[in-house]
């Protein structure tokens, strides 16, 4: 708890676990990290890896701006004067929209400088409308859902009048971090795309924020996290530069499950069969399109098993929090070991 700087009295029993990775042996899966706070960036950049695979920018907007995008874009015309009055002690003097994208493109900018000049994949905004309400003027802008898990969120949120505005906010910000900054090792991911259609708006959108896909070396990447996202694969990658794996609304979707719900919380789980063939398809339809797949579930971590089939089935990256990345990292190499020998005494016969 240094962030609150509380401090206990008393020794606290821990435990030491020392594992030995030569810098000189890396997997050839890359083993990437999902990064949100900029604040530990640099820290956990020491750790061996290959990258960022997942920086969410959901972290930085509540835990560095906490304003509503678009309460911030129609500041002062507000109609709760206390939501004006905290908008007014936050940003002070400067221009509220120039907070945001000030805000937001620092946050970015300290972990993509932290791994500069590995990959830095960054997820634009995924709040669900329930997220974005608790949101200082966030009440005013947001609906009330049913099940905000697949409601208004992600891609479709671009594009509409309701948020347009918000969005162009963000671009101005990726913009400022790979323009201004010059880490162009950096990619926005766009989560929770549903048509190809919406893909080719978005990504259009997007240009005219001035994220022009391929100048600059610009790549846009998708979520994969949608049964339409696998069905369409190969559509989806003729218009996305590369697929990231949410293994968790993938599981999600597949098998019907609302995970916030404790009655089918059991029945969630990501080596399921039907979960294991769709990731399958996605693996092999990048593979066909000689696009970059990776996964940032928590799943390889928690299961060895899962990573294992992950590495067999020729994915190219796997991104885990920063606490499993060592041990994962060993189980892969011994894996891709393993699969090395396999093949080797099958050549040998």
């Amino acid at each position: 708890e240094g962030d609150r700087g509380n401090i206990y009295y008393g020794q606290i029993d821990f435990q030491v676990e020392r594992r030995e990775i030569s810098d000189n042996e890396r997997p050839n899966t890359k083993v990437m990290m999902n990064v949100g706070d900029p604040d530990h960036a640099f820290a956990v950049s020491r750790l061996p890896n290959d990258g960022v695979g997942l920086a969410r920018l959901e972290f930085i907007i509540n835990n560095h701006i906490g304003i509503h995008p678009m309460a911030l874009v129609n500041y002062p015309n507000l109609k709760k004067a206390a939501d004006v009055e905290e908008i007014s002690r936050r940003i002070l003097e400067e221009d509220p929209k120039e907070f945001f994208v000030r805000s937001l493109s620092e946050g970015v900018g300290r972990i993509a400088a932290a791994f500069y000049p590995k990959p830095v994949i960054v997820r634009m905004s995924d709040f669900k409308s329930n997220e974005y309400a608790k949101l200082i003027g966030g009440l005013e802008f947001e609906p009330v859902e049913e099940n905000p898990m697949i409601g208004f969120r992600g891609a479709s949120r671009y594009y509409d009048d309701r948020y347009k505005a918000g969005f162009k906010l963000e671009c101005q910000a990726m913009n400022r971090v790979r323009d201004d900054m010059g880490l162009t090792n950096v990619t926005p991911m766009i989560p929770f795309c549903r048509t190809v259609e919406e893909g080719e708006k978005v990504i259009a959108l997007m240009a005219e924020h001035g994220l022009v896909q391929g100048e600059n070396g610009l790549e846009i990447y998708a979520m994969c996290e949608l049964p339409a996202n696998v069905v369409f694969a190969d559509e989806f990658l003729e218009i996305f530069d590369g697929y990231s794996i949410g293994s968790n609304d993938l599981t999600q979707l597949a098998l019907g499950l609302d995970r916030d719900s404790e009655m089918v919380a059991h029945l969630f789980d990501e080596r399921n069969g039907a979960v294991e063939k769709m990731v399958s398809m996605a693996i092999e339809a990048a593979i066909r399109a000689g696009k970059k797949i990776g996964i940032c579930g928590q799943a390889p971590s928690d299961y060895p098993e899962f990573a294992e089939f992950l590495v067999k089935k020729g994915i190219n990256s796997i991104s885990l929090n920063p606490d499993t990345v060592i041990q994962t990292t060993h189980h892969i190499l011994e894996t891709e070991k393993s699969l090395q020998t396999k093949a080797s005494g099958i050549a040998e016969n």
